[in-house]
């Protein structure tokens, strides 16, 4: 009779030894899960942060807000905040930068009137390129918010506004007052500066106003610039030229 060869000692798998074995993979799958989805999370999180403090420092200005409400408009823990942007002033300056492709849109704007105005409309054109891009933000909600809290910096004179106003915005400024005072021979530059202050007041004043329903009895609407920013261009460049005594260039 032949001798029976040993069997190998096999033990039962058992739920435990079964979860032992399953546990380790499973982890890092959910490991991994969890992973791409903070990966996924961050961007937003990042830009609600940018958002939540855009909306909060337009309403209430930059010293009305702490870090704390900006997390709790974002809906993002306190810590997150400086983490993406480090400190308010830093993250303040962060949301104008976010906009600087209006400050390039403009600037592209004004060079091509200069370049393409028909005779006897330059001035005309380049109050075009001053004032229709603006209207274009102001009809985005987004934008509304920047404008907002463009002309808190403008008007409110913080120092914690003058840094990034020097950066970003004086060489617009510079831009737009030099083509004018081309645009108006007779006028010195110094007068073009004074016009493109005034111009920057009625502009930034249309596009944060709510009063003219009130004011027209119900006949005009905020924002409506179909009709509003053709007039406002005539406003202001008939403006410019009667208070320069500038001829037709």
């Amino acid at each position: 009779m032949p001798k029976s060869r040993p069997t190998p000692n096999k033990t039962a798998a058992t739920p435990a030894t079964r979860a032992a074995r399953t546990s380790a993979p499973a982890r890092k799958r959910a490991a991994a899960r969890s992973t791409a989805s903070e990966e996924d999370l961050a961007p937003n999180r990042q830009a609600n942060i940018l958002q939540a403090a855009e909306r909060l420092f337009a309403s209430r200005g930059f010293h009305g807000v702490s870090i704390r409400d900006i997390a709790d408009e974002a809906g993002v823990p306190l810590a997150l905040v400086g983490y993406y942007y480090g400190p308010k002033l830093s993250l303040y300056h962060a949301i104008f930068r976010a906009h600087a492709g209006y400050i390039d849109v403009r600037l592209q704007s004004l060079a091509q009137a200069q370049q393409k105005a028909p005779p006897g409309q330059l001035l005309e054109e380049i109050v075009k390129a001053f004032v229709l891009p603006v209207l274009e933000v102001a009809s985005q909600p987004a934008g509304h918010h920047f404008l907002r809290l463009l002309s808190r910096g403008m008007s409110d004179h913080l120092e914690e506004d003058e840094p990034i106003i020097r950066e970003l915005f004086d060489p617009l400024a510079h831009a737009f007052i030099d083509a004018i005072a081309a645009a108006l021979p007779q006028a010195t530059r110094s007068q073009a500066a004074w016009c493109y202050q005034f111009a920057l007041g009625a502009l930034l004043h249309h596009v944060n106003d709510q009063r003219i329903e009130r004011l027209s009895h119900g006949q005009n609407l905020p924002g409506d610039e179909a009709i509003a920013g053709p007039l406002l261009v005539r406003f202001i460049a008939h403006g410019m030229r009667g208070a320069c005594g500038g001829a037709v260039h």
